[in-house]
Order: C-alpha cells, then sequence, then structure tokens
C-alpha cells in the first residue's frame, strides 16, 4: 500500500533553516509528481511546492519563493523541502501529497514552528 514519512521538522527560530523529507514507498514513486502542502494552526491547507516526474521541474506558492526549494532523489524514494530564512507565518503541519491515479494520498505530517 501507498506509505507517505514526514520527517525533520521542528522548532526554530526565525531565520533559520530546516530541511524536511518524505520517504515514499508502495508506488512507483519515479512516475509521479510530487507536493508539499502546509496547514497552519486554524487555517485550511494549503499547497507549497510542487516537482514534477520526468524533469523535475517544480513550482512554488508566492509565499515561499526563494526561500524554499523542492527537490527529490528518485533512487531513494524521497522529497524534500529545503526551507531557509523561515518566518512564523511558516509554522504549520507540512504534508507530503501524491496524486496516483485519481487518489489522494497523505503522510501522517511533521510539525514546524518558527519562533524566537
Amino acid at each position: 500500500q501507498v506509505q507517505l514519512v514526514e520527517s525533520g521538522g521542528g522548532l526554530v527560530q526565525p531565520g533559520g533553516s530546516l530541511r524536511l523529507s518524505c520517504a515514499a514507498s508502495g508506488f512507483t514513486f519515479s512516475n509521479y509528481a510530487m507536493r508539499w502542502y502546509r496547514q497552519p494552526p486554524g487555517k485550511e491547507r494549503e499547497l507549497v511546492a510542487a516537482i514534477s516526474s520526468v524533469g523535475g521541474s517544480t513550482n512554488y506558492a508566492d509565499y515561499v519563493k526563494g526561500r524554499f526549494t523542492i527537490s527529490r532523489d528518485d533512487a531513494k524514494k524521497t522529497v524534500y523541502l529545503q526551507m531557509n530564512s523561515l518566518k512564523p507565518e511558516d509554522t504549520a503541519r507540512y504534508y507530503c501529497n501524491a496524486r496516483i491515479w485519481g487518489t489522494q494520498y497523505w503522510g501522517q505530517g511533521t510539525q514546524v514552528t518558527v519562533s524566537s
């Protein structure tokens, strides 16, 4: 079965960095685009970044452009989110997402808290 397992969250000061990882299993990882979403406290889940399968083209939400970088390692079946220059408003639970044959799959999420 499809599994997505996020890791790498934590507490960081404003201006700091974190790298999130999402380990995938149960499907042919290299064939599918992958996405990172986040859900701030009391708000709806929102798309942060996406990376395609072949070619690895990327897209970012405006509020993270220039600060976050999504990447993937198909050999390790892992997608990453490098987050730099973190702001308090980046505080959220971050989720990995895959859409496979019309079905959405989510990990359990990893909490990122940006606070001094």
